[in-house]
């Protein structure tokens, strides 16, 4: 993959020989809802499609991998880095550490790679999505290809509701 439709995260699986596969979509610059979107855009359940969060762990940045079904268990992720406190990171921020845009965050091949936690869900699935780096791009891979690229860790971090 070359040329203008390539992002670091495209270019870091080519590089590593990781199997993906590209899936564009219309974008809707409205759209604050972007897991959401790609899993409507491209006929995929929300189970299947995850999302990429930037959080703050005791004032270490850190990155949440879940499925757009559900909710980031801040005291569960919290606890899979060692930490206490968590927050969500304001978007400038996320933006900055990671070289993507808000709703396009990938979790491969960030500016400075990140710790990742991966929601444990992962393992359900064959094939996951997550966004390929820009907004309108998802990506699909194995579970274990996204853990091996990122050097992630494996942890129950998603919740189904705000319980």
């Amino acid at each position: 993959m070359t040329g203008s439709a390539a992002t670091p995260a495209t270019r870091e699986l080519t590089r590593l020989g990781i199997a993906f596969t590209m899936h564009p979509y219309d974008h809707d610059p409205d759209e604050r809802s972007f897991g959401d979107e790609a899993a409507r855009s491209l006929g995929l359940s929300t189970d299947v499609v995850f999302k990429t969060l930037v959080v703050i762990v005791d004032d270490a940045p850190a990155v949440a991998v879940l499925p757009v079904s559900g909710f980031l268990d801040m005291k569960a992720f919290a606890t899979a880095c060692g930490g206490r406190r968590t927050d969500l990171a304001d978007p400038a921020r996320a933006q900055r550490m990671t070289g993507y845009v808000v709703g396009g965050i990938s979790p491969i091949g960030q500016k400075r790679p990140l710790r990742t936690i991966i929601d444990e869900q992962a393992w359900l699935h064959d094939v996951i999505y997550v966004s390929g780096g820009r907004r309108g791009l998802d990506i699909g891979l194995a579970p274990s290809d996204l853990v091996q690229v990122t050097q992630a860790q494996i942890a129950a971090i998603a919740r189904a509701d705000f319980a």
